[in-house]
């Protein structure tokens, strides 16, 4: 028993209120049979004065054990107590005796090591029970302080059972002791209203100064498959918690409901759409009917049988012995899947709403019959939350199917979505009124543009050699195979095609046009298809020939793309993670202050970059220059990281591209409006159209009276046409050289006027590199040192691998 210092209640176990009970029914009692019982029960009992004056050390209950066992038989049937989880016990204390048998046989499933006690019990918010206790039995108040009691209790498979306690206090009764204080209606006001101020409490109802003589009936009702479903329906609400969190909760929580210790469950989502069960997004949640696969079509993964049960009558799928199961389908995938897993009995319950079959429920069990037709109605009580979730599941991600889109596929930035939301609700309102609505043109005055690009020098050239190599490869691959046909059978026609082989590689040596491709296409289809088709079917040598031929062109067009496949997926990665990093770098851009934000990727990337007051939604921090020019440097620092991602690309990128960078510093302020018809933003007004002529062009401007371009590879190009952005940009540059982000070659440089644009000038200032190297400093490279260093490691390279074929050659040799 607690310790009665810490309790309002001097508590003393008393059966004199039953007793009470007793001598009034003897009173009243018409049959005779039952008055001699209760007589003879009171005689019994009359001879233990501790249980009418209440018994206080707990040591004391078992000397009383058997008259308590005989006073409580009307409340406690023999009959009953292989069915009935009945104690007694007293308030706010884990005291338990004169129980039921099948509340000790419970007690004994549990283990030696298992101590009974109420969930969620406070010792300080017990105290403050036991006085409301006071307040409600001694002074008629009726505070409302009942809350749900539990006992959790492992059942003999380890299996947490939960059973609500029901308490019963008829036979209590309550008095004050000396020690007592009077509580006013003020008292009850003030304790009231602080709760938990339990030394307040303490001061108005002192311990022990109020006596406790009774007993309480406690009644435990098993409700373990309810609370199961209440922490279901919890655990369905939280989205904080990870995929395999969610399933261990999960599987905890069907395993009570099933009293299966082991049981397992698993989830697939239905794709309506393709007639497909795919993976939850969530990496964490297993699926037993896909087993290894992502996805599968419906009845090539359970069965037309299974198919036409859940997905078109949305009924149960019981498979109560797999075995059997198996033997009785040819070739089931299903069926293998849960062998596999060693699975026994199955239940597949579709998760359905609005006639739609929204995912498939799995719960697999690894013994026969322990799941079936029967059980699975369990499930019934279960569906509707787990529908809810998966209804929600569903929608965010296609919400964020939605947000992917209108990141990767629109111009709507998050930092003006807001003006977007505003005309949506605009439109919404006018449609809902009249029925006539028109979306407003979006348009931002007195903007400052920002404009950069890293792109890939000499693209066009670097992708025709790639084709130029495809086709002379191809050519000579061709020649090759007539050559060993030739020496079979001696045709004039071969001597013929390869003629004709020998007029295109020497055209193709010499240059390389845009109709190159469609003549050498046209020969293949034409004049060289026809002959291989014959030599394929003169020897089985030129036979295998042949089809290793063909298994190196296209399928398509019979063309090979193996130079032209390195040069595409070299620059897919090159602009993927440009891209990447840009993205990366804009989020910490865009928390120094909001501004508007789109890139491109082509031959490398461009980005645009909006700032002003009109772009953004927030007053309480107003638009300031400072910001610009933040960005600005922003964006020259990361000009310069991302040249380094460039390069450290290509160190292990077999085809070596460069790449040259350029910004574009526009000292006016222009608008820019979003044009429904190409979703984008764009320059707004004639005047302002000047800005994307100078983006256009610049790029192909040269220095002035030279051929060189203004863009060079090694080095940033900033592009400006007045004094004062220059003596801005030089501050950059002297900042960013001491970073050794920059080198401390620069140039101040006039360009060419072109068509349209004229009076422009330039800084170009030389990139360094920085080059980590395992178990040694960072260091700093020039381009020109760079790509030194990069020739090194590639001839490094090439040594290492003529040594390594040298030396498997050498054991082949040595091992005949």
């Amino acid at each position: 028993m607690k310790n009665q210092k810490d309790f309002p209640l001097d508590i003393r176990i008393s059966f004199q209120k039953i007793i009470d009970k007793y001598e009034q029914q003897l009173e009243k009692e018409t049959s005779e049979i039952s008055k001699e019982y209760i007589q003879k029960m009171l005689d019994y009992v009359s001879s233990f004065s501790a249980l009418s004056e209440g018994i206080q050390d707990l040591k004391d209950i078992e000397k009383y054990k058997d008259p308590i066992r005989i006073l409580m038989k009307d409340l406690f049937p023999e009959i009953l107590s292989e069915n009935q989880i009945k104690a007694i016990t007293v308030p706010f204390h884990n005291v338990i005796f004169n129980s039921t048998s099948r509340f000790r046989q419970i007690l004994d499933q549990a283990g030696e090591d298992f101590v009974l006690s109420m969930r969620n019990l406070d010792e300080d918010l017990d105290y403050i029970y036991g006085c409301i206790l006071i307040l409600n039995f001694q002074y008629g108040y009726e505070i409302d302080y009942s809350r749900p009691l539990y006992y959790d209790i492992p059942d003999e498979n380890g299996i947490l059972r939960r059973y609500r306690i029901d308490l019963n206090s008829d036979f209590v009764e309550i008095e004050p002791t000396d020690d007592f204080k009077e509580i006013s209606k003020d008292d009850i006001d003030d304790l009231l209203q602080n709760i938990e101020e339990i030394e307040l409490w303490k001061e108005k109802f002192p311990p022990k100064s109020w006596i406790f003589k009774g007993f309480i009936i406690v009644t435990l009702t098993d409700v373990t498959v309810d609370d199961a479903i209440s922490d279901l329906k919890t655990t369905l609400l939280q989205r904080d918690a990870s995929g395999e969190e969610e399933m261990a909760r999960f599987e905890q929580i069907f395993r009570s409901i099933y009293n299966i210790s082991d049981l397992r469950i698993g989830f697939a989502m239905f794709n309506e759409q393709e007639s497909i069960f795919e993976r939850m997004g969530n990496k964490g949640v297993p699926s037993f009917i896909l087993h290894t696969e992502g996805e599968w079509d419906c009845e090539d993964a359970i069965g037309k049988e299974a198919c036409d049960v859940l997905v078109r009558n949305h009924n149960y799928f019981t498979i109560s012995n797999v075995e059997s199961f198996a033997k009785s389908t040819s070739d089931n995938r299903l069926a293998k899947n849960l062998q596999e897993r060693d699975a026994k009995s199955v239940i597949l319950a579709p998760i359905a709403k609005n006639g739609k079959l929204l995912g498939v429920l799995e719960l697999i069990s690894f013994r026969k019959n322990e799941l079936n037709s029967v059980n699975a109605t369990k499930l019934e009580d279960i569906l509707p939350y787990i529908v809810t979730a998966v209804e929600r599941s569903r929608s965010e991600f296609e919400n964020r199917v939605k947000a992917v889109i209108q990141s990767e596929c629109t111009s709507i930035h998050p930092s003006v979505l807001w003006i977007f939301e505003k005309e949506a609700k605009k439109f919404i309102k006018d449609l809902d009124s009249d029925g006539l609505a028109s979306f407003k043109d979006i348009s931002f005055e007195d903007i400052y543009p920002l404009y950069g690009q890293i792109d890939i020098v000499a693209s066009s050239e670097a992708r025709n050699d790639a084709i130029q190599k495809d086709l002379l490869d191809q050519l000579t691959l061709i020649r090759d195979i007539i050559d060993e046909a030739e020496a079979i059978e001696k045709l004039d026609i071969y001597e013929q095609v390869k003629f004709r082989i020998k007029e295109f590689e020497d055209e193709l040596k010499e240059s390389l046009n845009a109709s190159s491709e469609q003549k050498v296409f046209n020969l293949l289809q034409q004049e060289i298809f026809p002959v291989m088709e014959h030599i394929q079917k003169q020897a089985e040598e030129l036979k295998d020939r042949v089809e290793a031929y063909r298994k190196k062109v296209n399928s398509e067009n019979g063309i090979i793309y193996n130079h032209r496949k390195n040069y595409d997926e070299a620059v897919q990665q090159i602009n993927r993670t440009m891209a990447r990093y840009i993205d990366q770098k804009q989020v910490a851009a865009q928390k120094i202050y909001p501004h508007y934000f789109e890139r491109y990727k082509t031959d490398g990337v461009e980005h645009n970059i909006y700032i002003g007051a009109a772009l953004t939604n927030n007053r309480s921090n107003p638009f300031d220059e400072v910001y610009l020019y933040n960005l600005r440097l922003w964006q020259l620092s990361t000009m310069c990281e991302m040249e380094n991602r460039f390069y450290q690309i290509q160190e292990n990128n077999p085809l070596k591209l460069e790449a040259a960078s350029l910004i574009l510093v526009y000292n006016s302020t222009l608008s820019i409006r979003y044009r429904m018809d190409e979703k984008q933003f764009d320059v707004d007004g004639t005047y302002n159209a000047r800005y994307e002529i100078i983006k256009k062009r610049i790029d192909k401007a040269n220095i002035k009276g030279t051929e060189e371009r203004i863009t060079q590879k090694g080095k940033i190009a900033i592009i400006y046409s007045s004094r004062d952005d220059e003596k801005e940009y030089l501050r950059y540059i002297k900042y960013l050289q001491y970073k050794n982000y920059l080198g401390q070659s620069v140039e101040l440089l006039e360009l060419e006027d072109v068509q349209g644009v004229i009076g422009l000038r330039a800084i170009r200032v030389e990139v360094l590199y920085h080059v980590e190297e395992e178990n040694a400093p960072e260091q700093v490279f020039t381009y020109d040192d760079l790509i030194e260093k990069l020739k090194q490691v590639k001839s490094k390279d090439e040594t290492e691998n003529r040594e390594d074929d040298t030396y498997h050659k050498d054991s082949v040799r040595n091992s005949k």
